[in-house]
């Protein structure tokens, strides 16, 4: 029999569950965020946001849709994402056990679609984006990993509409409507089990600036408001192995608001640079609390108090160099990730570090209407050592690959 302080810790860790779960599709260096959501992004490590002028621009600046080419444009993305199988070697503070197990390979393949219009009366302009901005799964088959996060798998899909405006000349604006879909499944195998699927539709709104002081010189701001994903589905709870729950759960916990500041200059060589910083506002999350659409009786101590999580604000730093021949376009990037998740809460569920990323990309433009183009990223996640309420040991090798190949057309 496990003592009442061992259980509680155990019932408190599979808490995280749908933390990590609904939490997933904000993170990159700390999860598993993709900003990197069409060919161009991965190739510059999504630094396209003040030197955006493909289709893609209506998500990365929708503002810089005023400054395109005339007539419609269009993109369709197919990325590759494969996670390696993260490595985690020590103790859990319950056991003395020397653990050394690997979570499983994760291979993926998402699409997106970006469209700009035409310019319509008195210079505006509407886009669509269709992405999956975060998501994908964590799996462990061995214990102790399985027995807080045998499978946590997040879907994820945002549509976003914007309308761009022309200010000056110089200066655009744009503003947009995000319509986040969420959907996913938890489960745990241990002392006590859970299996729970949920799913939420929310929304929010994002802001864009454009500011082009000459033809070389461009400026981008954008901002991404905070979305409460309210997250709603069925639990089912075993004491140990018999079903003590089943019934709706639901939690809400926010998507970070993000900022963009970015600038990129243009050489005579056709050669622009681009730099972004990334702000995104994780101190918004402080507690997860779970709410039950019944009574758990006996686990209500351990599924249903709330739990600190006192999350950081964190910063990304982008760069990207985009090359024009004549009818090839090179591109390449860099960004370095910073993780939001303070050491207290590292887990089996989201193991959590800083990243390094670098990617290569190239544009064919085939005819007046048509392109296509190739990309990929590679990111490199340090190792971290922890030492917690849940784990006493190191996560490492949890690298991440990311590759595009995206059709573009004019019309």
């Amino acid at each position: 029999m496990l003592s009442v302080g061992v259980k509680r810790d155990k019932y408190k860790a599979k808490k995280l569950a749908l933390l990590s779960l609904v939490t997933a599709c904000s993170l990159y260096a700390g999860g598993y965020k993709i900003p990197e959501v069409s060919t161009n992004g991965v190739a510059l490590s999504a630094a396209n946001v003040a030197h955006s002028h493909g289709a893609d621009a209506a998500y990365y600046n929708p503002a810089n849709m005023i400054f395109m080419d005339s007539g419609s444009s269009l993109e369709a993305d197919l990325i590759y994402i494969g996670l390696d199988p993260v490595k985690y070697k020590g103790k859990i503070p319950t056991d003395t056990t020397d653990y050394d197990i690997n979570a499983q390979r994760e291979n993926f393949f998402v699409p997106s679609f970006n469209y700009v219009s035409e310019k319509l009366a008195n210079n505006t302009r509407v886009g669509l984006s269709i992405v999956v901005p975060g998501g994908l799964s964590k799996r462990w088959h061995d214990a102790p990993g399985k027995d807080k996060a045998e499978e946590f798998t997040l879907e994820i899909v945002e549509i976003n509409p914007t309308a761009a405006f022309e200010i000056s000349s110089k200066v655009a604006f744009a503003v947009g409507f995000r319509i986040v879909h969420t959907s996913g499944i938890v489960k745990s195998t241990a002392a006590v089990s859970r299996d729970m699927t949920g799913e939420s539709l929310d929304f929010g709104y994002n802001m864009a600036l454009a500011y082009k002081p000459n033809k070389n010189f461009d400026i981008g701001v954008t901002y991404r408001s905070q979305v409460n994903l309210t997250v709603e589905g069925d639990a089912k709870l075993y004491n140990p192995t018999a079903l003590a729950y089943d019934g709706g759960g639901s939690v809400s916990v926010p998507l970070p608001a993000a900022l963009n500041l970015a600038v990129a200059y243009t050489l005579p060589s056709k050669t622009t640079v681009e730099v972004v910083y990334e702000r995104n506002f994780w101190s918004a999350y402080r507690v997860l609390d779970f709410n039950y659409a019944g009574n758990i009786g006996n686990l209500t101590p351990y599924f249903d108090d709330p739990i600190a999580k006192n999350w950081n604000d964190v910063s990304a730093y982008r760069l990207g160099v985009t090359q024009e021949l004549d009818e090839l376009t090179l591109m390449a990037g860099a960004v370095y990730d910073e993780s939001p998740v303070p050491d207290e809460t590292i887990g089996f569920e989201l193991p959590d570090s800083n990243s390094l990323s670098v990617s290569l990309g190239m544009r064919y433009q085939i005819n007046e209407k048509v392109n296509i183009g190739v990309s990929a990223l590679y990111s490199m996640r340090e190792s971290r050592t922890v030492s917690n309420d849940d784990v006493d040991g190191e996560f490492s090798n949890s690298n991440v690959l990311i590759a595009s190949i995206g059709l573009g057309y004019k019309f």
